[in-house]
């Protein structure tokens, strides 16, 4: 009889505990702002550098795709 009554107390507890949890925020899904990456974007200005400094995320006159290929090629060989 006592052990049902802690059974029964331990997942009242657990339910309890669930109900009160704090729940996560919904993220909204990134932007162009949220990378360092460079940037392709019209109207944002282009520094120019004297000497060596690091920029986080510099503006790009031209930007090719984010995405990695692989090719395999055949090489020619002895006969």
């Amino acid at each position: 009889m006592a052990f049902l009554f802690q059974l029964l107390v331990g997942i009242g507890l657990q339910v309890l505990g669930y109900l009160l949890a704090p729940k996560p925020k919904k993220q909204k899904p990134p932007t162009v702002e949220d990378f360092d990456t460079p940037t392709a974007e019209a109207g944002r200005p282009i520094p120019v550098i004297f000497g060596s400094i690091t920029i986080s995320s510099p503006n790009l006159l031209w930007s090719g795709d984010k995405a990695v290929r692989t090719r395999k090629a055949k090489s020619g060989g002895k006969k």
